[in-house]
């Protein structure tokens, strides 16, 4: 398994709450009551899984490895990355106090968030593309095999110490009920990477 392979196994479980939000926001902008619920679900798990877990692999790990390999970091693809993960950040605060006004009954709250949403949206799956798409290719062929398993390691590490007991799979299995509640059909999971969770293990799965 390699560094790579967790954050594009990552990448799926988020394409697929992405997804889901897509629903929530689209009813929303259409003047549907936004599912609130629903909305806080999601929320949760892009501050907690996207945010803290997963880019928090790339920002701490990933990244200043392929920067230790001379990969700039000011131009190129790490910046753009960076940029949109800070892009990232402002719309999902901006759908959570859109959240927060529409819980208080505020007047074209749940516009806002709808339309927050649909930009969140499509920023995280352009970056997704181009992170599977350029960015992974371009640090697996810097990475020797050697370096990826320590990344692979220092994943796990990262994980269990940054997250609690439990996290990732609580997760994991949030995204799957959001799934199922808004009728995504979720992306098969190749079988080389269906346990690569940090090392969880079937508990994640």
């Amino acid at each position: 398994m390699k560094a790579t392979d967790i954050l594009r196994d990552e990448h799926e479980t988020i394409l697929d709450v992405l997804a889901a939000l897509e629903s929530i926001g689209t009813r929303a902008l259409a003047g549907a009551a936004l599912d609130r619920g629903s909305a806080q679900e999601v929320l949760d798990f892009l501050r907690e899984f996207l945010d803290r877990c997963h880019h928090g692999k790339e920002e701490r790990l990933f990244f200043p490895a392929l920067v230790a390999l001379g990969l700039p970091r000011e131009v190129g693809p790490l910046a753009v990355m960076s940029a949109e993960h800070e892009e990232g950040r402002w719309l999902v605060a901006s759908m959570v106090e859109a959240l927060a006004d529409a819980n208080a009954s505020r007047a074209g709250a749940e516009h806002r968030f709808g339309a927050a949403a649909a930009k969140f949206v499509a920023l995280l799956r352009a970056h997704i593309d181009k992170e599977n798409g350029v960015l992974f290719p371009m640090g697996d062929g810097m990475l020797t095999e050697v370096r990826q398993a320590a990344l692979v390691r220092d994943m796990e590490h990262f994980e269990h110490a940054d997250m609690e007991v439990g996290a990732h799979g609580r997760f994991l299995a949030l995204a799957r009920s959001l799934c199922e509640r808004f009728g995504v059909e979720r992306a098969a999971r190749p079988a080389s990477t269906t346990h690569s969770c940090c090392g969880h293990g079937p508990h994640c799965t």
